[in-house]
């Protein structure tokens, strides 16, 4: 009986909240027909990362016509420490922009369409999780920016999910430079051990399977720290999700422009 009442009382609410304020394309503001969306034109301009793709990293392979999982050049010649990584869409055009206000603007609205982007994306990763962990900020840019968007991701993916997430398993111990800029040497000398499981939280990981989440896959540098970090702190493996990632074989008209990563 309350479930209905619940139901009606929640589609009013929705209702009324769209009387006063319509919804919009997350991207352009182009009307549509639900809060949270891309309008057609906006969803044309994402690629999407569906199979085939590499097993371990992620990438699109399209040369490949096989029908079971494929280990790429990349992942066969500098094997991750990570297990799997799984990404939403190719970084660029549409989602390069949402991803940069998320980020770097405090623009927030893209956070629903990101969650489902990566839930689909990560479903094989989310069902084998046991806990889920975001790359973390150090605490001075931390207090610049004012929030860790790798934690907002990981506690909306946790609420969908119900695989717990613990925000603050993870911690960088050194004040790096900004990757920007840099090749994959110098970026993965960059974070070298950058990263460290206090004391107290080593328990939440140890022999857990570890989801870790960032916003965007670059070099896999960052991602390959951190796995190192949560590995010796006792994780049993490590996945990695994220919104996008950077591919050389990117469509030409994915426009990426100043690189913020």
């Amino acid at each position: 009986m309350f479930k209905p009442v619940a139901r009606f009382a929640a589609e009013s609410l929705r209702y009324s909240a769209e009387l006063i304020l319509p919804p919009v394309c997350v991207s352009c503001a182009a009307p549509v027909t639900r809060h949270n969306l891309l309008c057609a034109k906006c969803w044309g301009g994402l690629v999407p990362i569906t199979a085939p793709y590499c097993g371990r990293l992620g990438i699109p392979l399209p040369g490949y016509d096989g029908s079971g999982p494929h280990l790429s050049v990349q992942g066969f010649a500098d094997p991750p420490i990570f297990d799997r990584a799984r990404a939403a869409c190719v970084y660029g055009g549409v989602i390069r922009k949402l991803v940069v206000r998320f980020k770097f603007e405090d623009r927030h609205e893209p956070l629903p369409l990101f969650l489902r982007l990566m839930r689909d994306a990560g479903r094989d990763l989310l069902a084998d999780a046991d806990i889920i962990v975001p790359v973390p900020l150090h605490r001075f840019r931390l207090l610049q920016r004012r929030f860790n968007q790798s934690a907002l991701l990981a506690q909306g993916l946790s609420r969908a999910s119900g695989v717990p997430a613990s925000v603050m398993a993870l911690k960088r111990t050194k004040r790096t430079k900004a990757q920007v800029g840099l090749q994959h040497d110098a970026r993965r000398a960059n974070v070298a051990e950058a990263f460290a499981i206090s004391a107290d939280r080593r328990r939440a990981v140890a022999g857990k399977r570890v989801l870790l989440v960032d916003d965007v896959i670059t070099t896999g540098a960052t991602a390959n720290a951190c796995a190192a970090a949560l590995l010796a702190a006792g994780a049993r493996a490590v996945d990695v999700l994220a919104v996008a990632l950077v591919w050389r074989g990117a469509p030409a008209f994915l426009d990426e422009g100043e690189d913020v990563l």
